[in-house]
């Protein structure tokens, strides 16, 4: 059970004692009060503590309908998109930067980075703020680059 409905049950539990108190007995009005008091609080704490509500995304669905296949026509099969080989052209020589694998040599290339000499004369600041990751990184990977460019 939730424990916001026991908190709500504790609420209505002191509502209804502080109202037959009133209607049965004369008692003094510090009773009432403090039930009443206490019922506002066990209602309050019943609403804190009750589950967010979970958010439903709803589903647009297409402005013309997909007309539905006949008896003579056979449906589509969807196949899933080939994966192209990985070849050795393929990989940047950026994955010679250590540190640096085909993703981020990717994301370096849609910088304008596509070789080891530009990610050499790169700004380690720069190119930290456009990547959103730490310049200390970058300026290892800057490093490595000129110590490969220099050998080649």
């Amino acid at each position: 059970m939730r424990v916001d409905y026991i908190l709500y049950v504790i609420a209505i539990v002191c509502f209804a004692a502080a109202a037959s108190i009133t209607a049965l007995y004369t008692v003094e009005t510090l009773w009432i009060v403090t039930l009443a008091v206490l019922g506002f609080i066990f209602l309050g704490l019943g609403y804190i503590q009750k589950p967010a509500e979970t958010i439903v995304q709803k589903t647009v669905a297409p402005t013309s309908p997909q007309p539905a296949p006949t008896a003579t026509q056979t449906p589509k099969v969807l196949e899933a998109p080939k994966k192209a080989a990985v070849t050795e052209e393929m990989v940047s020589e950026l994955t010679q930067v250590k540190g640096i694998g085909a993703k981020r040599a990717e994301q370096l290339e849609r910088l304008g980075i596509k070789t080891i000499k530009d990610l050499a004369e790169a700004s380690a600041e720069e190119l930290a703020a456009k990547l959103e990751i730490s310049p200390k990184i970058t300026g290892k990977w800057i490093t490595n680059a000129k110590e490969l460019a220099e050998k080649s």
